[in-house]
């Protein structure tokens, strides 16, 4: 449940971008200095957006979405603990802006320190009753808390079978396995980083899985096992010439079932989109099929209009039934506008390339 709810913190809710920020934002657009250090960061040089912005803020030290794009772009460098003092600092300047709170939840729910991710979201809810993102993550945030508590009470009494029943409820919730021993503090692998998010959490929201996300992964308590992808040994061809072609012909295909996916999407048309994931997805926060479906559809067809643009898309051929894509997404939706880059796991299943699995965050 740990990657769970950190899945749908960010993929849900906000993918540690600044496109959160849009929604509630202080009135007037970017200055084109903001626009430039954001163009920086989505190109991946963040080491210059981060001089730039902090360059930036020494001059305008009260600028709220300067602060923000600081506080994102911490994070995509791995800086989370100085991420979490910016966001922070954005709080106490501007209480009334609920994505800050939403964020310091993402952070803090990646360190184990769902307490305080808990009194983040409650600050974001209290802001804004309205805010659904909000709402959610800190269900999420209640479901570890009570699957701690639950963990703890069976050590005490390995025979409470009420406890041990609440909590196979809550682990089947979010389609986790349980284990005995619990690590709490230790962060999620940065698998899903930004997040660790899938991403619902994937994670889950105004913004694509990417959950985040991610957003991403890891169900109730521990982090999913890295699996080792066996690569069959290379067979001696009689015509090597031939691979080459063959090879071009492969990539084009994984493109393809790529950018129909991301042009489902962009139509809402949710049959096509959910069509494009494998049938042994691995959903972003750990839960059933059925309901990270149920999520999907509800949340491609409910925007009166979505835009999904890739670039700088690059396919990398792990076998003949195996692929990883990388790419930057931009996502677009009524009230929304949200980057981050993004990795497929793609399987191929007959003669079509699907998704196996689906991250947010640095490559």
């Amino acid at each position: 449940m740990n990657a769970t709810l950190k899945k749908y913190l960010l993929v849900l809710g906000v993918l540690l971008s600044q496109a959160t920020f849009s929604h509630y934002a202080l009135a007037g657009q970017v200055n084109v200095e903001l626009r430039e250090i954001n163009q920086l960061s989505e190109q991946g040089n963040q080491a210059a957006a981060l001089e730039r912005v902090n360059a930036y803020l020494a001059a305008n030290p009260k600028n709220a979405e300067a602060m923000f794009m600081r506080g994102v772009i911490l994070v995509e460098l791995g800086k989370r603990d100085d991420a979490i003092k910016s966001f922070t600092e954005l709080t106490e300047k501007y209480p009334n802006l609920p994505e800050p709170y939403n964020n310091l939840a993402v952070l803090y729910a990646d360190q184990g320190q769902y307490d305080k991710a808990r009194k983040a979201l409650e600050s974001a809810i209290k802001t804004h009753p309205s805010y659904a993102t909000a709402h959610e993550n800190l269900g999420d945030i209640y479901a570890r808390l009570a699957s701690e508590a639950y963990d703890k009470a069976l050590k005490l009494d390995t025979s409470n079978s009420r406890a041990q029943n609440k909590l196979a409820m809550i682990t089947d919730l979010f389609g986790g396995k349980r284990t005995t021993t619990r690590t709490t503090t230790t962060a999620p692998a940065p698998a899903v980083t930004p997040a660790p998010a899938t991403p619902s959490a994937t994670p889950s929201a105004n913004t694509p899985p990417a959950s985040p996300a991610p957003a991403a992964t890891a169900p109730a308590v521990t982090a999913p096992p890295v699996v080792a992808e066996t690569k069959k040994p290379a067979t001696v061809e009689s015509k090597p010439v031939e691979e080459k072609p063959a090879a071009a012909q492969q990539e084009r295909a994984i493109l393809d079932a790529v950018n129909a996916w991301a042009g489902a999407w962009s139509g809402q048309n949710v049959d096509r989109y959910l069509d494009s994931y494998a049938k042994d997805f691995k959903t972003p926060g750990g839960e059933s099929r059925k309901q990270w479906e149920s999520t999907r559809r509800e949340r491609v067809s409910r925007p009166s209009k979505i835009s999904v643009k890739l670039s700088n898309l690059a396919v990398k051929i792990e076998s003949d039934t195996a692929a990883k894509v990388t790419f930057r997404q931009v996502y677009k939706a009524t009230g929304l506008d949200a980057n981050s880059n993004k990795t497929l796991n793609m399987v191929k299943e007959g003669s079509r390339w699907v998704i196996q699995q689906e991250r947010v965050g640095k490559f």
